[in-house]
């Protein structure tokens, strides 16, 4: 079965005793202590993993221009990508001259993820999107004379995002593109299987979903195994956790409900806070 994550409880709370399932992800320590720390049983589901681009070839070609000829505006649209960039920079002796070409460009934030690892570099957002989604980041760009500007995007995994890339090259704008990470499926398929089983029997409280490449493994392996309907219903009576609104819109557009995001802040901690005050009212309510 997939591995229960337990550990002491020092938090006697609304999730004590509740079963959380976790897909892996980068923070996935994290957001095991968090749920462990107030009481819940956490399983660990192996959906995804990050992997570098496997070839850097064309990575490495682009940041090669960023530095000859660094660009009018970078649009950065993951945390992880900005990681990713520099630590293949680092690796091949071009993280200083990187670092201090992306001090000189305009820095175009999707969301808040980006910017805080602008911050370990001494740097911020020019621009923050109104949302962090990609129709936020278009909005907040749309005023802009973006004509013969040189725009550097920083995309991730197998989607080119062309609604962005399309806008901006119908602004006038010359785009370039540079994709530093990819999702990998875990080839273990079992585990995934008996979640889909442990579901389907009403054995777990509660689902997190924190990126969309998740669900997308989930339902490709419900498929491949002709358990789509048992996911479905699995899922439809299990409380639905995302963590922002591109998770959340990728699940309701599925079918599902999604009764528990963030107010404002898409990060695990007010994820779980959010299922905890979930938990509180129902308990209030008797």
């Amino acid at each position: 079965m997939c591995r229960l994550a337990r550990g002491p409880v020092t938090v006697a709370s609304a999730l004590s005793g509740k079963r959380v399932a976790v897909p892996e992800t980068r923070q996935l320590g994290l957001l095991v202590e968090l749920f462990r720390s107030r009481g819940a049983e956490v399983l660990e589901i192996p959906l995804v993993s990050i992997l570098d681009a496997p070839d850097p070839h064309p990575v490495l070609a682009w940041l090669d221009r960023f530095i000859q000829q660094p660009p009018d505006a970078l649009i950065l649209l993951t945390g992880e990508g900005l990681k990713r960039l520099l630590d293949l920079a680092e690796r091949h002796e071009r993280r200083a001259p990187f670092v201090a070409a992306l001090a000189q460009v305009r820095k175009v934030c999707r969301g808040p993820k980006p910017e805080r690892v602008l911050r370990t570099l001494g740097m911020q957002a020019d621009l923050l999107a109104q949302e962090p989604t990609t129709a936020g980041l278009i909005a907040s760009l749309a005023a802009e004379e973006l004509g013969g500007k040189r725009i550097a995007v920083q995309l991730y995994g197998e989607e080119p995002n062309l609604p962005l890339t399309d806008f901006l090259r119908g602004k006038g704008a010359v785009v370039d593109t540079v994709t530093p990470y990819v999702y990998a499926s875990q080839q273990d398929e079992t585990k995934v299987v008996e979640f889909i089983h442990a579901l389907q029997t009403g054995a777990v409280d509660v689902v997190t979903f924190t990126s969309q490449p998740q669900y997308k493994r989930l339902h490709d392996v419900a498929k491949t195994h002709g358990i789509e309907n048992e996911l479905r219903e699995g899922l439809q009576r299990t409380l639905l956790a995302a963590v922002g609104p591109l998770v959340a819109q990728q699940l309701r557009e599925a079918g599902l409900e999604v009764t528990v995001t963030p107010d404002k802040t898409y990060f695990m901690k007010p994820l779980v806070s959010a299922i905890m005050r979930h938990f509180e009212r129902r308990a209030a309510l008797g």
